[in-house]
This record gives C-alpha cells, structure tokens and sequence, in this order.
C-alpha cells in the first residue's frame, strides 16, 4: 500500500525558514508535498517555487504585488490566491494536513489562529504567535484539537528532550543562546554598533530582524515567552545559557539531576522535519556532526548588564495579559527603526521597555485587544524613533 504524502502548506515560503521547509520536502522522498505556499510581495521567488513544486495553492497577500502576475503563466493546476484573508482560505481547506506557521513577527498570528481553529497541525516557527497570544492559541488549540510543535530550534529541542520523562519531573528547562556577535562587547563598544556589524551572525544564517534579535538577545526573551505557554511552565522554570558552538539547542533538567539535551550542527532543517514527520524520524538533509573532528562545547551565564532584555522576557513571561503583545510589537518596531539607522543599536531594549512600561496591562484581553496594543507599541516606539 502506497503511504500517502502528508499535505503541507508553508506561511512565509520565500523567507529562511520556508525555504529550508522547501528544501526538507524536496528530499522526503514523496512522504511530504507542498500543496500550498504562501508570500506578501515576493512575486518572483513564489512563482519559481511554483515551477519547482507545483502546489495546488500559492498565496500573495500583497495584492498590489499579485496584480503584476500574468495568471495564464502559471504552472498547471496551480491556482493564485490573493489578498490577507487567503491565508485563512489556504489553512483551512481540509486537504491540508499540516501549516508551517514562518511568517515573520505578528503578521503570522492569524494564520496560525487560522489552522488551530480548523484543527490542522501547526508546525510553529512563528514564535511571535505565542508571544503575543499565548493563553489565547494554546486554548484554541486544545479546544479544536489541534496539535501545536516547535520548529524553532529551541523549543523542538526541549520537546525533543521532554520525551524522557514524565513533565512533573521536569526542574527546570534551559534555553541555550549562541550571545549573537556581541557577547565579548564592552557597553562603549556596543553603543557604536552598526547594522553591518548586527546582521554578521557568527553561527546562523537568517533574516535581518531575527538576526538583530539574536545580537540584542531578544530572541531569547520572546523565546522564554514562548516556551512559558508552548510547555505550560512556570516562568522561574526557564533559564538561559551562553552556548557559542550552537550545537546544543536547549536542555530539560529532571529533579534527579539528570539534563537531557538535543544536539545537533546549526541547521534548521532538522527542527523543520522533525515537526513535518512527528512522531517519526526520517533520514533527511541536515547536516551531521562529524564525530572524527574534535570540537569544544562551552557554556557560560549570560550578563544581565550587557543583555539586558533577558529581564524583559522573564517579566512579560510572569506578566501574561497584554504584556507580549507590547513586547513584540515595540520590539519589531525598534528593530525596524535600527534597520533604517534612526536608532542606536543600544536604544532597541530601551525603548521596548518605554512601550512595556506605559501601556495599561489587562490580564485577560481578547485577540481583538491584543492586535490593537500591538499596533499601539508599533507606532508609539516609531514616533519616538522618528522624533
């Protein structure tokens, strides 16, 4: 009997984490096809994905970018879709087995609120989903059934690592950081931080806004927010360690003392397939360690003063309520303000700070509330930034 392929459509194809999903499909041997892709205004490298994998579904959400397509071109049996709202279009038809949630930042939100309300399998790289509505997705997941697994390299490590024991066993789990290209500075060597020196990630290749994330560490704040609702732990459950080799992607400490890690090379194709073949493990194209090699795998704590958003994830985390939404959105958008040199490298966590400090916190907010204080974040940092 012939196994029938699993159903993917992937959210965010065009950027880092779809493409290597492209890239884990093309080689499962026909146990994995896309049937849908979706992108905002990357007209080109959708229809190129198009060609190579002849998807039922793609998907521009920028609909002036979409206009600019010559739909008789299209590879056959392909059907554009177009605008925000075909997203949920996409996720929701039943021949989707599982969604890859890689739209960046908030946008990613509602495709993911999307798949979980239809059921469907969400292979979470979005982290920014549960950022900014953790309660409120883990709810809609476990109401509609639905099955939530981490692609980020973090948290499929700790869920990889959890299968070892029972979860009241679990101490403490740790997040480890690889401390970005900065973890050596001195606070007058990084307040002359450039962009150029920001997107020069010593171990991985990502984008722009995940990459300064990772230097300002902040990625590990929204990542102890993330693994607070994703593993249902308390936030004094959560650490972060200093890891520069990037080979050991996180561990669970059981309360005999034992520590089971994940360890593999700095390659996002082996959290994506893991999420794609659960609970199967299948050969696939990641890169191995190479065991005849010697290598040296050093941890150290990380410096409150020099990351300083740390804090910041463990307050919103404890927080709950309204506070990630004003996280991440204050955060995106002081990355952004960076990005265009209107702000110092040094005045990101400040100012997500600011936004967190002057908003009004509301424990139990609607997804409606939510995306406003997101919104509100944004332009409040960007004002500032602007002024």
């Amino acid at each position: 009997m012939v196994e029938r392929a699993t159903q993917v459509a992937v959210l965010g194809s065009t950027g880092s984490i779809g493409r290597s999903t492209l890239e884990v499909i093309a080689a499962s041997q026909g146990r994995l096809r896309a049937v849908g892709l979706s992108a905002h205004g990357s007209v080109g490298e959708l229809l190129n994905q198009a060609a190579a994998f002849h998807p039922r579904w793609i998907v521009l959400t920028d609909t002036e970018a979409a206009r600019s397509v010559d739909r008789s071109a299209l590879p056959d049996g392909v059907e554009l879709l177009t605008g925000p709202e075909a997203v949920a279009r996409l996720v929701t038809d039943a021949e989707v087995d599982v969604v890859v949630s890689a739209i960046v930042g908030s946008a990613g939100l509602l495709g993911t609120w999307a798949a979980l309300e239809a059921g469907k399998t969400v292979a979470l790289a979005n982290k920014e989903s549960l950022v900014v509505g953790g309660p409120l997705i883990t709810r809609l997941a476990r109401e509609h059934n639905a099955q939530i697994l981490p692609v980020d390299s973090e948290h499929s490590a700790v869920f990889q690592a959890l299968q070892a024991g029972r979860r009241d066993e679990v101490r403490r789990v740790v997040l480890t950081a690889s401390g970005g290209p900065f973890r050596t500075y001195t606070a007058e060597q990084l307040a002359g931080v450039t962009v150029e020196e920001a997107l020069a990630h010593p171990t991985w290749q990502m984008g722009p806004k995940i990459t300064v994330d990772s230097a300002t560490m902040m990625n590990k704040a929204l990542e102890i927010v993330e693994a607070r609702w994703l593993f249902d732990l308390r936030p004094d459950q959560i650490d972060v360690v200093i890891h520069p080799q990037s080979m050991v992607h996180s561990m669970v400490e059981y309360l005999d003392g034992s520590i089971v890690a994940q360890l593999s090379p700095p390659d996002m194709k082996l959290p994506i397939q893991y999420a794609l073949t659960w609970p199967a493990r299948r050969e696939g194209p990641a890169a191995r360690l190479d065991w005849s090699r010697a290598m040296r795998l050093e941890f150290e704590p990380p410096d409150p003063r020099r990351f300083d958003a740390l804090a910041l994830g463990h307050e919103v985390a404890r927080s709950g309520g309204t506070a990630g939404a004003v996280l991440n959105g204050a955060n995106e958008a002081a990355v952004a303000a960076f990005l265009d040199r209107r702000i110092a490298f040094t005045q990101i966590v400040p100012a997500v700070r600011a936004a967190l400090e002057h908003h009004d916190h509301e424990p139990e907010p609607s997804l409606e509330r939510l995306l406003e204080l997101d919104r509100w974040a944004r332009e409040e940092v960007t004002r500032w930034a602007n002024s």
